[in-house]
């Protein structure tokens, strides 16, 4: 297949997603959330529509058009995908199929139906896509690869995978950065970048940066809209467990009865609570937003006021060549 032929295919794979039915989606749904509870139509429809925002033939060309891929001897490429949120392993699919390599995965348990969807769909589209996806349950004779997972599994990852090329990703988190006059939609738009995924996304932020004696009140009230999100029984579980803990260690929290805030130095918080931390001034929030420069994934503030953050709400919606961890996926496989 040529570079052409495989943008073709994606790109056809984007007007597929975006002409699927209601009851087309109601069924690929409902396979879904049998495989992953946490999975709901919802955060299904939001992983799908991302998706296709990437898969336009023009956008396509013109990312591929910084690399150049090798013509011959394509090689196979090992990746282990993660099943925190809908289709987190889909980028690395597109990148490693539009890099002309052969793509041998190992879907996460929590989110095999929807790749699968996806290479059915391409293979439907270009059957000549058979002969580039394989998803085995034993990565091995690969010639390179890219693997996503935790801190304890990236070790693991390192030791196997040491003799051959790799991408090695590691547990990352987002955080938002307040300055203290923001708007009532503008704090709403912050709400989906902590509620998206049940929070379950390393783009979801789980820790807020705020201004010394921050009124908290205001950023509670806008966040009512999410409220429902409790009725979800896992989520709710944690949140209760969550709570329980708090009292118990008498640690200081605001509760809204479906998300919690507390104040807290570290980065990744659990699921419904939010972590925050006081700063003095620009120097001091940039101090603090420099010791922890590895472990973030992205930065959100209002309109994006902040160097190198996106605006509120969009901590979901990454460009195409918005590459986990800050690593050029496609720089990596054209170089192989």
């Amino acid at each position: 297949m040529t570079l052409q032929e495989r943008i073709s295919g994606f790109d056809q794979l984007g007007k597929k997603i975006k002409g699927l039915t209601t009851d087309e989606f109601r069924e690929l749904t409902d396979k879904v959330k049998n495989e992953n509870p946490w999975f709901i139509p919802e955060n299904v429809g939001m992983a799908l529509q991302g998706v296709a925002k990437f898969l336009d033939k023009e956008a396509l060309e013109t990312w591929t058009g910084q690399y150049a891929f090798p013509h011959s001897s394509p090689k196979k490429i090992g990746a282990a995908m993660a099943g925190n949120i809908p289709l987190v392993g889909f980028h690395d699919l597109l990148c490693v199929l539009l890099s002309g390599h052969h793509l041998v995965a190992k879907l996460s348990s929590q989110d095999s139906v929807l790749m699968k969807f996806v290479k059915d769909s391409l293979i439907e589209i270009n059957p000549g896509f058979a002969e580039k996806i394989f998803f085995e349950e034993r990565l091995k004779n690969l010639d390179a690869m890219i693997a996503t997972g935790s801190d304890n599994t990236s070790r693991y990852f390192e030791y196997y995978f040491r003799n051959i090329p790799h991408i090695i990703r590691k547990n990352r988190s987002s955080c938002a950065i307040i300055l203290g006059e923001e708007t009532p939609d503008e704090f709403h738009k912050l709400g989906k970048d902590v509620f998206s995924y049940f929070g379950l996304g390393c783009r979801n932020v789980s820790k807020i940066f705020v201004p010394e004696n921050f009124d908290f009140i205001p950023l509670l009230n806008n966040l009512e809209s999410f409220q429902p999100i409790i009725h979800h029984h896992k989520y709710a579980n944690n949140y209760d467990y969550q709570k329980s803990i708090m009292l118990v260690n008498q640690t200081h929290f605001y509760d809204t009865g479906y998300v919690m805030l507390t104040e807290n130095k570290n980065l990744v918080s659990p699921i419904s609570v939010v972590y925050y931390e006081s700063y003095k001034d620009q120097d001091d929030l940039n101090s603090k937003l420099q010791s922890h420069r590895e472990k973030i994934q992205c930065l959100v503030s209002a309109k994006g006021w902040y160097k190198k953050s996106i605006p509120f709400g969009d901590a979901q919606f990454p460009e195409i060549s918005d590459y986990a961890d800050g690593i050029d996926t496609m720089a990596f496989l054209s170089a192989l």
